[in-house]
């Protein structure tokens, strides 16, 4: 497991930015933390290094998916936020999950079924005004988380 710490948000996107650089086409990446961790912060991170714009990346809680595309990629991400557990079969997560591009999840705690070869990424603050600890577990050669 990797762990990093920042100090500001714009740290955080340069984190996800260079995370971004070493996913897959088609990854997931699961993220997890508290409300106001840094998740979106993060995400928007990921879709700069993927060559998206980054302030086209909003937390997605009222619509719970967005799509981006450009230049032949495919950014999607996932807010579970707002979701009871039983809603996830509904809204189809485990297909979005395996389709095509990259699939960035806020509040991946939600997720009631495995992901096979996703990289899970907990964000925390020990204490108010404190750095951000971001522990990245990306999955092994097997698919599996390392």
């Amino acid at each position: 497991m990797e762990e990093l710490h920042t100090s500001t948000a714009e740290e955080t996107r340069d984190i996800g930015s260079r995370i971004a650089r070493r996913l897959p086409p088609d990854a997931v990446v699961l993220l997890t933390g508290d409300l106001g961790a840094g998740k979106t912060v993060l995400a928007q991170g990921v879709a700069a290094g993927l060559g998206f714009d980054p302030s086209q990346v909003q937390s997605p809680s009222y619509t719970l998916i967005r799509e981006h595309e450009a230049g032949g990629r495919r950014l999607v991400h996932v807010d579970l936020y707002r979701l009871d557990a039983g809603d996830l079969a509904t809204l189809g997560l485990e297909e979005v999950l395996a389709g095509e591009g990259l699939k960035v999840v806020e509040w991946a705690e939600r997720v009631d079924f495995p992901v096979t070869g996703a990289w899970r990424i907990q964000i925390s603050r020990p204490g108010p005004g404190e750095d951000r600890l971001i522990e990245i577990e990306q999955p092994n050669d097997n698919g599996e988380e390392s």
